[in-house]
């Protein structure tokens, strides 16, 4: 599967935000984001004003980067999104919140989402006491989310079960440090979803 294998930094200040792609480095002020606040790139410092498409696309970028999802895949969550009841955009990232993936960093199982993902794609994470290893899965309210039993003892885990949760669990999720579990207790709403993030410019872009 084709992935960008750079560096992920640049992708935050490509996007002039944090994006929490580097998991602890990015809540200290070792994160490029804000030692240098221009676009990476000789010409950074001098980019012209974007025009309404280019504004347009960086939104897409944006949360395409935050959350590790291919072009293609992300297309497909705004034409699912475009054919269900509600507001498209909101929809869209709803559907895009409940990826297992994405969950399991929720949950602390990973520092960053990508290191959630690779927790999941190897066979760490249990739904419902099954083996799951599809990071896109589509969790469902009631679900739970747990780590295997004998993964346990892998020290990130280890060290999570015996200090606690590193980042605040959003309220649609419920952690249990002790047995190393999660619920989902309802779908994320929009005001679940911490990025700064105009989902608007997005529905535009695909609108287009």
């Amino acid at each position: 599967m084709a992935r960008y294998t750079g560096s992920v930094c640049r992708q935050c200040r490509r996007e002039a935000c944090k994006l929490f792609l580097k998991g602890d480095k990015c809540y200290t002020e070792k994160c490029p984001v804000t030692k240098r606040h221009t676009p990476p790139g000789q010409h950074g410092q001098s980019r012209k004003k974007q025009s309404e498409y280019g504004i347009q696309l960086r939104e897409k970028q944006k949360v395409r980067r935050a959350y590790g999802i291919l072009e293609s895949q992300f297309h497909k969550y705004y034409e699912t999104a475009a054919n269900m009841r509600g507001v498209t955009g909101e929809n869209m990232l709803s559907l895009i919140e409940r990826r297992l993936d994405n969950v399991a960093y929720r949950l602390n199982f990973g520092e960053s989402r990508a290191m959630a993902r690779q927790m999941v794609n190897h066979g760490h994470i249990r739904v419902n006491g099954r083996k799951v290893d599809i990071a896109s899965y589509q969790v469902k309210a009631g679900d739970v989310i747990s780590v295997k039993e004998t993964s346990r003892e892998i020290p990130f885990f280890a060290t999570l079960k015996e200090q606690g949760e590193k980042r605040t669990v959003p309220t649609w999720l419920e952690l249990d440090c002790e047995t190393l579990s999660g619920t989902v207790k309802k779908l994320p709403a929009r005001e679940d979803i911490d990025l700064s993030i105009s989902e608007h410019l997005i529905v535009e872009f695909y609108s287009r």
